[in-house]
């Protein structure tokens, strides 16, 4: 994987900074006897944001839900699933089972045979009636087969990033135009003002500041899903974040790192800093 993709001498003047920004959190992070460094995505973009659901799997149940941000991402909004519908964004804290799906809840939501996306009804999950065939499709897909949407054929028209598929292009282009209401799930309100992008001086000097787009954001999120857990809107409160706390999981890195684009892609949110970093 490309540690720069730029061969200009400012780009590798750049890449030198980066790595020295990498030995001054080693060397910060050193007390506590951790290395916090950001962690390389898989080598392939569709395994990016993959979610193994296995908590009550058992050797007589059809096996661990395997569950690709990717596809989702490309027909819906966070904000719909994550406020409206109200999948938890930790991990193991939405409680999903077979009974809550039945109920309409989790997954339920949208896949109780009845719901209908572009013209054709979104197929059952946990259904009583179900055979056996309809529960591979979520079930191990990969293990019986039965995967119904191929990473490269979906994203094969879509303008692609440094890694993956560049979502935020995909939208503005038209290639994509998520779903961000559900009928019976979501209630309809008058669209906030958008906040205008602003920029953050980064803690040391010769790291380019962050220009934080809130337009590129909501969209895709709303206010609700940054405000008020992950990022505090009273002022009193406070927001301290660092590229340490991104690596742990917080502020930025609730979400970058883990389904949005990777941390290691520092001009993302450092522009004009290397692209790419190991």
């Amino acid at each position: 994987m490309p540690m720069c993709l730029s061969p200009s001498r400012t780009r590798r003047n750049e890449c030198r900074l980066f790595f020295a920004l990498c030995a001054f959190v080693i060397l910060t992070a050193s007390g506590s006897g951790q290395i916090y460094l950001p962690q390389p995505p898989p080598k392939q973009p569709s395994d990016y944001g993959k979610v193994i659901l296995d908590n009550h799997a058992s050797p007589v149940n059809p096996g661990p839900v395997v569950f690709d941000h990717w596809l989702h991402r490309s027909k819906f909004t966070c904000r719909l699933c994550h406020v409206d519908i109200g999948f938890a964004m930790q991990a193991n804290a939405s409680e999903i089972r077979a009974s809550t799906n039945r109920q309409g809840f989790h997954c339920g939501a949208c896949h109780d045979g009845k719901r209908l996306f572009e013209g054709r009804p979104i197929f059952a999950s946990c259904s009583d009636d179900i055979k056996g065939k309809e529960c591979n499709r979520c079930h191990s897909p990969d293990k019986h087969g039965s995967r119904q949407y191929d990473y490269k054929a979906v994203t094969a028209r879509l303008p692609k990033g440094i890694y993956g598929v560049d979502w935020q292009a995909a939208e503005a282009e038209g290639k994509i135009k998520p779903v961000d209401f559900l009928e019976g799930i979501s209630v309809k309100r008058a669209p906030i003002k958008t906040q205008p992008d602003f920029s953050i001086q980064a803690g040391l000097q010769w790291v380019h500041p962050i220009v934080f787009s809130h337009e590129k954001h909501s969209l895709w999120n709303g206010c609700e899903l940054c405000h008020p857990e992950i990022f505090p809107t009273d002022r009193k409160e406070g927001v301290r974040f660092s590229m340490l706390l991104n690596i742990r999981g917080r502020y930025c890195g609730a979400c970058h790192g883990k389904v949005a684009f990777p941390l290691n892609n520092c001009s993302g949110c450092h522009p004009p800093g290397p692209d790419w970093a190991p």
